[in-house]
This record gives C-alpha cells, structure tokens and sequence, in this order.
C-alpha cells in the first residue's frame, strides 16, 4: 500500500502538484470543464501572525473567486494558519476538500476536520469538489486586502 502512496504522488508531483488529491481534483476540474487557477502567485493572500507577516498560496481559484485548499493531513499549524486567515480575511470564500472529513485532528481529540471546519462556519467536502460549488455564481464583495 505505501508503494501505491508513493507512485501517486511522485505522478501528481511529475504533473505539477504537491500531492495526489490536488492531481484529482485538477483532473475533476478539468473533467467539467472550469476553468482554475492552480498555485497562482497572483492569488496570494497575505495574512499575519502576531508580529510577523506571512503569505498564504491556495491551492485552487476557481472564476467565481471561490479558493479550495486540498488537505490530507491537516496539522495544527495548518489550522492555526487557517484560522487567522479567516479572521484577516472575510471577504475570501476558502473552501476545503480533504482526503477524509471524519479524521481526527489528532489522536486524542473527538473533533474531526470536518467538525473543525463546522465550528468555524468553512464549507468543506470529501476527495472532490462538489459540482454546486463550481456553478455558484460570483458573490459580490468589497475590496478588501
């Protein structure tokens, strides 16, 4: 099983990607025919933690400015990251579609990913995108930093 894990992400890194959920769900946009953007620097959301500037790089912009970030593993820096993003940046409708929604974040824990991104009100799915989300239509929103 792991030399499976391997050869697919070497083949989803081969192809431009850092992992092969992002591979998937490239193919699943290119399938439906949506146009993205994939890694765009164009698209970078600056975000800050406390006394010290960062830069966030989505995975995916679709047209109606929806970001999706691909997750397997979902460690905490990642959700800290996250977090803060959301605080900075509310206009921005980021999106998470994970490999598994029900994994624990972490071993102790009870809350799942999915629950994490429910308590604080983040759409997400499981291994694709969800069609609906490709046909939304643009929202409206003042521009913000």
């Amino acid at each position: 099983m792991a030399k499976r894990k391997v050869n697919v992400r070497a083949r989803a890194i081969k192809h431009g990607y850092r992992s092969g959920l992002e591979e998937t769900v490239a193919d699943q946009l290119k399938k439906y025919k949506v146009e993205y953007e994939y890694e765009n620097k164009a698209n970078t959301i600056k975000y800050t933690i406390p006394a010290k500037d960062h830069t966030y790089l989505p995975d995916f912009k679709l047209p109606n400015g929806i970001i999706v970030e691909t997750k397997g593993r979902f460690v905490l820096a990642d959700r800290k990251k996250h977090e803060l993003i959301k605080a900075q940046h509310p206009e921005k409708d980021i999106r998470f579609v994970f490999s598994n929604s029900n994994t624990k974040i972490s071993k102790r824990s009870k809350t799942t990913y999915g629950m994490w991104c429910e308590k604080l009100g983040i759409p997400y799915a499981d291994k694709e995108i969800p069609l609906d989300w490709m046909l939304e239509k643009p929202v409206a929103t003042t521009n913000k930093k």
